[in-house]
């Protein structure tokens, strides 16, 4: 009776510590995103949405939020152990976008989703949370020894593998993610100062290479017209011009939830998802879905301090690239001063595996959060009182 109170005990202690706001504001985002959606089929103002979409993304809000609390509630570290059972899987469906089965979505420029009939899956979605856990626990067993090369060599080999993997499938964009999530991981497990230094040198190296061998014509025209603006208004600007005229259309307080006016944006219900909060929101509900983006980045980074070891610290911090990663390249993108890469905007832009994928991240974070002795807030630290 006693043994099955504590466990009583232990689990409402554990939901306690969980926090809470973080989960609000991404469940506030993912709403909202069912919400657009919903709309954008109801009033017909786009053909890329069709009656499935909301409803695809109101069932994977709900899976996900389910799946979130259940991840938060167990250890990571006996989720991190497991990894010899959901890594090899992660591979195998990963190399299942280089079959019959792969395949491109229409305005996409690689072949990065498998369509299984009754279901569309984006692999690399799933092999971020796997690269989140087998990365961080990688970092763990090294520790004191991250700065010795041998060490740091084996660390880059395994971020470059599903780096690499996702380069090769044409996801560029994905790619830029693992290798701000492998950066930030590293920096926050200690990577000396001096790494830093060198690897911005090697990145001169490895720009000149990648922008003559591996970037194609229009990888290269998006970059250009940024430097010269209006030299291609109805080729490679056409799509950030109409997002920007749209997000103008919007005004102070926006177009509302029901009018004929809306301006169409190719791919308005996943990457340019912006452009339709800001002309149906206006310049007031683009500043809150930034304010919004920036407070949950800053819960995860005040999270990573709370962690209790540096496994925990460097699985928030993760979390936290990827989201910093996402909202800077897509609003960067939407606001034509990044090139357009095909980075969906993070419980806003349409798509199920995304929106699952996103909550089970947030769980590790909440995990790592949860299963903790320290308490540490943006402008307070427990430890320093």
């Amino acid at each position: 009776m006693k043994i099955q109170r504590s466990g009583q005990e232990k689990e409402r202690g554990l939901f306690r510590r969980i926090d809470w706001l973080l989960l609000l504001l991404v469940t506030l985002c993912a709403g909202t995103s069912v919400l657009m959606l919903h709309v954008m089929y109801v009033q017909s103002i786009t053909d890329e949405v069709d009656s499935n979409d909301w409803l695809v993304q109101l069932i994977a809000m709900g899976i996900g939020l389910l799946g979130c609390l259940v991840i938060a509630a167990i250890d990571y570290h006996k989720l991190a152990k497991l990894w010899f059972l959901y890594a090899p899987a992660a591979l195998g469906l990963f190399a299942l976008t280089f079959t019959s089965l792969g395949y491109g979505r229409e305005g996409a420029d690689d072949v990065a989703w498998i369509d299984l009939g009754f279901v569309q899956i984006q692999p690399s979605e799933i092999l971020k949370l796997v690269f989140l856990l087998t990365f961080s626990l990688h970092i763990s067993k090294v520790k004191e020894k991250l700065n010795r090369p041998l060490h740091l060599i084996l660390l880059l080999i395994h971020a470059g593998l599903p780096m690499g993997l996702v380069a090769v499938q044409g996801d560029y964009g994905t790619a830029i993610v693992f290798a701000a999530m492998t950066v930030f991981m590293l920096f926050a497990a200690g990577l000396s100062f001096w790494y830093l230094l060198a690897g911005v040198a090697a990145a001169i190296p490895a720009g000149y290479f990648i922008w003559n061998y591996v970037f194609g014509d229009v990888h290269r025209g998006r970059i250009l017209v940024l430097l010269h603006p209006g030299t291609d208004p109805l080729g490679l600007e056409y799509q950030q011009d109409l997002g920007l005229k749209a997000i103008r259309a919007g005004g102070l307080f926006g177009l509302g939830l029901e009018n004929d006016a809306y301006i169409t944006v190719p791919e308005m219900h996943n990457d340019f998802i912006f452009s339709f909060i800001g002309e149906a929101f206006g310049f007031v509900g683009t500043v809150a879905t930034v304010c919004v983006l920036a407070v949950i980045c800053l819960r995860l980074f005040a999270d990573s301090r709370a962690a209790k070891d540096i496994m925990g610290r460097t699985l928030c911090i993760g979390v936290f690239a990827i989201m910093f990663t996402h909202d800077l390249a897509n609003l960067g993108m939407v606001l034509k001063v990044m090139p357009v890469i095909g980075i969906p905007l993070p419980f806003f832009s349409a798509g199920g595996t995304a929106m699952l994928s996103m909550y089970l991240c947030i769980g590790l974070a909440l995990s790592a959060y949860t299963h903790n002795t320290k308490k540490y807030r943006v402008f307070y630290d427990a430890e320093a009182n």
